[in-house]
């Protein structure tokens, strides 16, 4: 073993992995240099950590067998809505699916993203998680907001509701526009009431909230920069700083506030909508692997963040040259600090309103695949995380917040990693799609865990409708994207899915979303997710991985509006199938 290997492994950094073709791929000197300068940045040496004696388990619910919708909130129709799906939108999904019987709404991150770049609109790039992305306000809702004919938007608004793909820039555009005329309003002439909650909210959030919007004023006054190019004392400004730049640019910084007041609170109102129908679960809130390295979390949370890596992964089935997202990552030997201080705020503040959260890529508790900037995801190599230690303080934060956490743990997991984080209270996550048996059969119910999640999909794989036609290997196929899947390997898994559908879900036919939500009411696991696309019978997948431009991503809008969902027959049978599986909360 060389010095450079040597120094590697001091680090946590595994100097060679095998993919999961077998193939073995070995770490090259200038990856491992990188990475070791990396996440050695301020740190003497690894810091020795104590791995928990005995697993706290995480908040487990009230144990009931339940089931749920999973939405894209932006991509929700309404008479109401701005274009963009909203808080109220997703107040009334709350409500019409808990009368349905429906224990839960499982939603994408609602993390903010830049609303100046508001085309950039994936919710898994997240400028900050500690916050907000302000389209979802109800900018009708605010008590300050003059009205869409006083405003002059009753034109712009309707086209943007008319359209079928949503204009992010001009949704933004407007939004913001409205929000402005509210806070200007506010400033003026807000109640007493309305004022003490704004200032008890600032008090309590305080100095994320301080960071974060003086954040999104010095961006917009030195862009196109990124923090890393502005005047030095803005790179890493201390408190007294920030105190004075609030100070000086008060109603600005004020307005970022404000927007991400207006937003917890409508949030919160949806959360309470979910409690008073009786829904055990209510918000099921997604939390995004990773931050843009010029993001406002990125700039206030510098200490734990590594810049100059990028999250990824390496080759697999799907993605056959490997994955780089373009995320940065924490930095596993800052992360303990103040008893994982940094970590416990982003649990905080996921949490705040969420009955259960879901963990994106919870591999990432182990170990995290890295990529130096500028070198392919092939050049790629995993850290090593403080696996028990952040799975006791995940635990701690659920138990203490009563709210449910899932992790999202499909493809290729190191050894007993699925064990370890069971015995810490984490529930696994099942995907029909992926649960076959050697010879290409779909497992039966019977075979889910019961502390998991089970659905069909998720957003980054095939509609249910799209899989059966074989929609989505034609679109990839038509991008230059290998699916993975040939036609003849599509034809044997439609073959054996309808298999089991007939025999499992004997009542429904075999192409019915509800045959599909039959069988996943069969499975002890204890949450059942049908995605609303998939009740709509929508065939394009909401994200194909490995596409910008090529497919349009976080997109497309449901094609009913919410108003019309109430006697969906689809969903009808839906919530039927539910019933009859013994997983209603309704009666």
């Amino acid at each position: 073993m060389n010095d450079l290997t040597a120094n590697a492994r001091h680090w946590g950094i595994a100097t060679e992995y095998n993919d999961v073709f077998g193939r073995r791929f070995v770490a090259s000197d200038e990856t491992l240099t990188r990475l070791i300068d990396a996440v050695s940045a301020g740190c003497a040496h690894p810091q020795p950590l104590d791995v928990p004696a005995e697993p706290l388990r995480a908040f487990q619910g009230d144990g009931r067998r339940v089931w749920g919708l999973a939405v894209q909130l932006y991509a929700l129709r309404s008479r109401c809505n701005w274009g963009h799906g909203d808080f109220t939108d997703l107040r009334n999904l709350v409500a019409l699916a808990g009368a349905r019987g429906a224990a839960a709404i499982g939603l994408n991150p609602l993390h903010a993203l830049f609303t100046d770049r508001a085309e950039e609109a994936s919710p898994y790039a997240p400028n900050s998680r500690l916050f907000l992305n302000p389209l979802y306000i109800d900018v009708e809702a605010l008590p300050e907001f003059p009205g869409l004919a006083a405003a002059g938007l009753a034109d712009e608004v309707a086209a943007l509701r008319a359209t079928d793909m949503i204009a992010y820039a001009r949704v933004a555009a407007v939004k913001l526009r409205g929000l402005r005329l509210a806070h200007d309003a506010f400033r003026r002439q807000a109640s007493a009431a309305r004022r003490a909650d704004f200032d008890a909210f600032r008090a309590e959030q305080g100095e994320a909230l301080l960071r974060y919007a003086c954040f999104e004023v010095l961006r917009r006054q030195y862009a196109p920069a990124p923090w890393p190019q502005w005047p030095r004392p803005w790179c890493a400004p201390d408190r007294a700083q920030l105190d004075g730049f609030r100070a000086a640019h008060e109603a600005e910084c004020e307005f970022h506030e404000f927007m991400q007041w207006a937003a917890d609170r409508q949030l919160a109102a949806c959360a309470a909508t979910a409690r008073g129908a009786g829904m055990p679960v209510g918000l099921y809130l997604d939390l995004a692997v990773g931050i843009d390295r010029h993001g406002a979390d990125a700039w206030s949370l510098r200490d734990a963040v590594l810049p100059g890596v990028s999250m990824g992964a390496p080759p697999d089935a799907l993605n056959v040259e490997g994955q780089d997202w373009g995320l940065a990552p924490f930095n596993p030997h800052m992360l303990p600090a103040d008893d994982f201080a940094a970590m416990r705020q982003l649990m905080r503040a996921t949490m705040r309103h969420a009955g259960a959260i879901r963990l994106d890529h919870v591999l990432g508790l182990n170990r995290v695949f890295m990529v130096p900037l500028g070198l392919s995801a092939k050049e790629g190599a995993y850290v090593q995380f403080p696996f028990q230690q952040l799975l006791r303080v995940i635990a701690e934060e659920s138990s203490d917040r009563r709210c449910i956490v899932i992790g999202e743990d499909l493809g290729t997991v190191p050894e007993h990693f699925r064990e370890t984080v069971a015995r810490w209270g984490l529930w696994g996550y099942r995907v029909v799609l992926f649960e076959r048996e050697g010879d290409g059969r779909f497992k039966q119910p019977e075979a889910y865990p019961a502390e998991a999640v089970a659905a069909f999909n998720t957003h980054d794989l095939s509609s249910f409708h799209g899989w059966l036609v074989g929609h989505d290997l034609a679109v990839k196929r038509g991008i230059g994207l290998d699916p993975g899947e040939d036609d003849g390997a599509r034809a044997w898994a439609r073959q054996m899915l309808r298999a089991i559908l007939s025999e499992r879900a004997p009542g429904y036919a075999p192409d019915d979303i509800a045959a599909v939500a039959a069988l996943l009411a069969a499975t002890p696991s204890r949450l059942a997710i049908v995605a609303l696309d998939d009740v709509l019978g929508v065939l394009d997948q909401i994200n194909v991985p490995g596409t910008v431009e090529q497919h349009p991503n976080w997109r497309r809008k449901l094609p009913l509006a919410l108003e019309e969902l109430e006697t969906h027959e689809g969903l009808v049978r839906v919530a039927q199938a539910f019933a009859q599986g013994g997983r209603s909360i309704a009666g």
